[in-house]
């Protein structure tokens, strides 16, 4: 009886192990199994699996945990059948990743649209939640640079699917791809009904110097610098910035090559319009510089118009060389119109018109042949400025300088800051000028020269120069004659060098006096002859004939002699 007893123990016993054994068969590691809440304590659930021993899993992993769980079914992923403890490992969650990455590998498709929620920002772009974490490029995320990526984590979209990878489970989506398609659809849409003259809703899409490319729907349209606004900008971000939204003007359009023109400041008012009604010439005015250029200084009378002042409108008496010396940007200025273009949007001001002009009173202040005294100021290669008063400048040209020397340059004669009498010789108030006169203010040496050097009266003199068809000799103070070389001695000289030197005493006698050209000729041959007998021949004018051959002492005649007067100036000694 107990032999038989034992008997069936053993075959139960031998029954319950086979079944326990076919039962582990049916849990394998990685897969989900369907489990029951048995309790949840401190935070951790328990769940029967129906294997040998029960598993936890944190509360953590259940979004959908009911207030009294105990008898719920839930689906889990088996990690492990036992850990260190004997315990089950198990995870809700990732039960439900594996089940959003079956969906994905068996109802997806690379090109499959998919909706997710971008978790987080990593190193080169998102990682989105379509059921499974995918990964979202940068550069995928929109057609436009993304400038804060932290605004779009939490957001939902629509993503197409670029790649799935099995073995690394790992998914890339693009949002880009989907915009773009609705780009296209939307140009096409937009190509067909735009037409010159529509006013449409854009925003601003990039920002480059000459302009700003704005987004009408789908299409880009250039909105150039010179059609955003009436007024001056140097730069499209002065006024806009990517993003603003606002309202254009289509002005052309290229559907062939799919370009469109655009503009703003066609939907605003024109403010030239009535602009010679608003900015009457001769009008005083008031506005702010906002511009500077060498030849001028732009000024704003309102939003959208100015107005030029340039530099020559800038003083009466001052040469102004740049409108910087005189302005900078952001002053206040009044002005007066001095024209007006409405066709070419332009205005001329005038800054100096608000001040009476002195050179108007010029002429009676300085009255043609009255002696005045001013300042050397400045010089130029054919004269000197001279300062009569403040702003008020006259010049004397250096054929005015002196009765007896040619002037190469002023400087030969007055140095700056000298303080010189001059007799005014022209006034042109017109063109602001004054000629002067310094030679003028002096007696002309030249003066009753006939009646100091008669024809035939014997002078003794100074050689001062020596050339090659003659000698130079100083009679008195900046008066010089000129003794040809046929008229050195009764014999032939070869040159004359020959007999004179600089610095020798001599005696001549005249033979020619041209006081209107300041010109003397001598000879000291005829000094040998007697009064009595002395007349003027032929021989003694060789080399002082009128024109060519006769000197001009006053440097008027250069050609007469050549290289001779490059070196030498009338009225001055050689050294």
């Amino acid at each position: 009886m107990e032999s038989t007893t034992n008997k069936i123990m053993g075959a139960d016993a031998a029954a319950m192990e086979a079944m326990y054994d076919e039962t582990l068969k049916n849990f394998t590691e990685g897969s989900i199994v369907t489990g029951k809440v048995l309790s949840v304590i401190d935070g951790d659930v328990l769940i029967d699996i129906g294997y040998k021993s029960e598993g936890i899993v944190s509360a953590n992993e259940f979004n959908d945990l009911e207030e009294n769980p105990v008898g719920q079914t839930v689906e889990v992923f088996l990690e492990r059948l036992e850990d260190d403890h004997g315990m089950v490992v198990l995870s809700k969650r990732r039960a439900i990743q594996q089940r959003a990455w079956d969906y994905v590998v068996n109802e997806c498709t690379e090109g499959s649209l998919v909706e997710g929620v971008i978790k987080g920002v990593v190193k080169g772009g998102f990682i989105v939640d379509v059921g499974v974490d995918a990964f979202l490029p940068g550069s995928q995320l929109d057609v436009v640079p993304v400038r804060n990526p932290d605004e779009h984590v939490g957001k939902t979209y629509q993503f197409r699917i670029l790649k799935i990878n099995l073995d690394r489970k790992n998914i890339v989506v693009s949002r880009r791809e989907l915009i773009e398609e609705s780009r296209r659809d939307s140009r096409r849409k937009v190509l067909a009904e735009i037409q010159v003259g529509q006013v449409r809703a854009g925003q601003v899409k990039n920002i480059t110097d000459f302009g700003a490319f704005v987004d009408l729907d789908g299409i880009d349209g250039l909105l150039h610098v010179t059609d955003m606004t009436w007024g001056r900008i140097n730069h499209p971000s002065e006024v806009l910035k990517v993003g603003d939204k606002l309202n254009v003007m289509i002005l052309e359009v290229d559907l062939e090559k799919e370009r469109i023109s655009l503009g703003l400041k066609q939907t605003l008012e024109n403010p030239w319009e009535d602009i010679e009604s608003r900015f009457p010439i001769g009008a005083r005015v008031h506005g702010k510089v906002v511009n500077l250029a060498p030849y001028g200084a732009f000024i704003e009378l309102e939003e959208g118009i100015e107005g030029l002042v340039h530099v020559s409108e800038m003083s009466w008496t001052k040469r102004i060389q740049r409108a910087s010396d005189v302005f900078a940007l952001g002053d206040e200025v009044d002005a007066v119109v001095l024209s007006v273009s409405t066709e070419e949007k332009k205005i001329s001001l005038g800054v100096r018109q608000i001040e009476d002009n002195p050179w108007e009173v010029v002429a009676g202040k300085y009255p043609i042949g009255s002696l005045v005294t001013g300042k050397v100021r400045n010089f130029t290669s054919y004269g000197a400025f001279v300062e009569l008063e403040e702003g008020v400048d006259g010049m004397i040209h250096v054929s005015d300088m002196s009765w007896t020397r040619k002037v190469n340059h002023p400087s030969e004669i007055l140095q700056k800051g000298d303080e010189v009498e001059t007799i005014v010789l022209e006034i042109d108030a017109s063109s602001q000028r004054i000629s002067l006169g310094l030679k003028q203010a002096q007696n002309d040496p030249w003066a009753g020269i006939v009646d100091r050097y008669p024809v035939g009266a014997k002078v003794s003199g100074v050689v001062t120069k020596i050339s090659s068809f003659g000698a130079f000799v100083e009679i008195e103070e900046g008066i010089d004659g000129l003794v040809h070389i046929s008229q050195l001695s009764d014999e032939h000289v070869e040159r004359v060098k020959d007999i004179l030197n600089v610095g020798d005493t001599i005696e001549a006698r005249v033979v020619k006096v041209d006081p209107i050209e300041h010109r003397i000729g001598l000879s000291v041959k005829a000094a040998k002859v007697d009064d009595a007998d002395f007349e003027v021949r032929e021989d003694m004018l060789e080399g002082l004939q009128p024109g060519a051959d006769l000197v001009n002492l006053a440097g008027a005649f250069d050609n007469a002699f050549g290289d001779a007067l490059e070196e030498w100036h009338p009225g001055q000694k050689s050294e």
